[in-house]
């Protein structure tokens, strides 16, 4: 197997007991898993939770706490015991690992997003295990965000990852619960997430962690639209981690058939943010899915939203099923006046001698999703 450049991702169920608390031994073991694919020469960056549940009993709550001030002080805790024992664990394997703390904000502004790149790219570099966990103490989304799964797949996609292995309780994805139905089958290999993969997903896990396996699909989703295959399972005993790497794990693989999205596709597609939509005519529809064209303003049949020149923009189709994003070329009440006009017609109505982008979307600031 030749140098990879893997996400390893584990859950806070994984990582403490069933009452919180880090469980010291299994910190270990992880560190000892990720120093293992390390020696084999691959670079590794570690996606973890575990903050809220490693803090709330050492702040004074008897169980884990619910209201969001409570969970943020928890984690502002939490956050440093976590490190510790990381930064403690690794350095038995003669390895240095570095704290990294995400906002949805560093993700959704391109050159925050490029920053965080940088570093992690640098902290690669000199070999150095990035240690990366969502800034809980000022963020409110990962507190609803499913346990920092998607996290993991935006951290795979901006590190342009070969891999990512998300790690839980469970040795995969099953056709129904296992625990319950003695003819439950593991899905081993998974081409495409379509509407049944969904359907059998469950919910949140344990009372622990905060995510289930729908959001470790819904990250698997995103990473192999950037083209990285995902890796859902357990990893229990000395060399499974190397295993899932290698693709015989005990868990469930999502495979990928696209190539790795260039950066700027991969922030428009996963990590922008859409200040408006619109929804397109069949016609433009067909131009933009099976064409490969740019959307005129000749497809456009209504706007909503309120954006500028520049900004991203979601479309949708008549059934308002999504098809994409991309960036859009006109203001918003620039469109209004335009919408559903040939091209011809454009200068005029906006009473310009001449226009410099006649598409409301250039395929090249374009993704399909």
């Amino acid at each position: 197997m030749e140098h990879q450049r893997i996400v390893v991702k584990i859950g806070s169920s994984s990582l403490t007991g069933p009452q919180g608390g880090l469980n010291h031994e299994t910190v270990a073991f992880f560190a000892s898993e990720i120093a293992a694919l390390q020696q084999h020469g691959h670079s590794v960056l570690l996606v973890t939770s575990g903050a809220v549940a490693a803090g709330f009993r050492e702040i004074g709550y008897v169980t884990r706490p619910k209201l969001l001030h409570e969970k943020q002080a928890a984690a502002s805790v939490g956050q440093a015991l976590l490190m510790r024992d990381y930064q403690q664990a690794f350095a038995t394997h003669g390895l240095v690992s570095a704290q990294i703390l995400l906002t949805r904000g560093d993700f959704t502004h391109r050159k925050r997003a490029s920053n965080a790149s940088m570093t992690i790219e640098e902290l690669l570099k000199q070999d150095v295990i990035p240690v990366i966990n969502e800034n809980d103490t000022v963020s409110v989304d990962e507190l609803k965000f499913g346990d920092n799964d998607t996290l993991s797949a935006l951290v795979a996609n901006l590190a342009r990852a070969s891999h990512l292995l998300i790690l839980t309780d469970v040795d995969g994805l099953y056709s129904a619960n296992p625990s319950k139905d003695p003819d439950a089958v593991r899905y081993d290999r998974i081409d495409e997430i379509t509407d049944e993969i969904y359907a059998v997903a469950g919910g949140a896990g344990s009372a622990v962690g905060t995510g289930g396996m729908r959001s470790k699909v819904d990250a698997a989703k995103i990473a192999t639209r950037g083209g990285i295959p995902v890796f859902v399972g357990r990893v229990t005993e000395t060399g499974d981690l190397l295993a899932a790497a290698r693709g015989v794990g005990k868990g469930s693989y999502f495979a990928t058939h696209s190539a790795s999205l260039p950066m700027k596709k991969q922030w428009l597609g996963f990590l922008s943010v859409p200040l408006g939509t619109l929804v397109v005519d069949e016609g433009a529809e067909k131009a933009l899915i099976d064409n490969g064209r740019s959307l005129l303003p000749v497809g456009i049949r209504q706007i909503e939203g309120q954006f500028h020149a520049g900004d991203v923009v979601e479309v949708h189709n008549l059934q308002r099923e999504t098809l994409g994003r991309g960036i859009v070329n006109y203001d918003h009440d620039q469109l209004q006046q335009i919408a559903g006009l040939p091209s011809s017609r454009i200068a005029t109505t906006l009473g310009l001698d001449y226009i410099q982008h006649l598409e409301a979307i250039h395929r090249d600031e374009w993704i399909t999703l």
